[in-house]
């Protein structure tokens, strides 16, 4: 914001100097090529922040999964929201169409795993959860599960699972 207005103060000050310029003030012409190279740093730096932003919110859905926590939401703007969750649609849409008839899902394993099962206990009551071969368990707190790693993943990084390390 105050680079802004800052932004905004010189280019009032650069219009009432060029119409000054224009009337034969001559002298004038390098204040206002000095405003002018001040603006266009203030922008480039204003472009880098909010390129920098838009890469923190990239990677919030690849830690986050599709559904951000809302004390992250609570420090984006609303176009911020909104770019997010076009970038989640555009990365589902993506992830459907490579990989046969199911998709193929690119947030899974973004370290390569050690095994493919690993135990878990569960931090919160999640209610049934199904496995690959069709049967449901029933994640209660502080119960503990030994499940393939691929299936609990987004689960883990929600903070229903937790792996467990023994």
């Amino acid at each position: 914001r105050q680079a802004l207005e800052e932004m905004r103060a010189l280019y009032e000050r650069n219009q009432a100097d060029v119409s000054e310029a224009k009337a034969g003030r001559t002298d004038l012409i390098f204040l206002i090529r000095f405003r002018h190279c001040c603006l266009l740093r203030n922008q480039r730096c204003l472009l880098a922040y909010l390129y920098d932003r838009l890469l923190r919110i990239r990677a919030l859905r690849w830690e986050y999964g599709s559904v951000l926590p809302n004390t992250i939401q609570f420090h984006m703007s609303a176009e911020e929201v909104e770019w997010f969750n076009r970038y989640k649609k555009s990365l589902a849409t993506y992830m459907r169409s490579v990989g046969g008839e199911e998709g193929l899902d690119l947030t899974q394993d973004i370290k390569p795993p050690k095994s493919l099962y690993i135990e878990v206990r569960c931090l919160k009551d999640h209610g049934e959860f199904e496995v690959d071969d069709g049967t449901t368990i029933l994640l209660k707190k502080n119960s503990q599960h030994f499940l393939p790693r691929w299936k609990c993943e987004h689960l883990i990084r929600q903070g229903v699972l937790e792996h467990v390390l023994s």
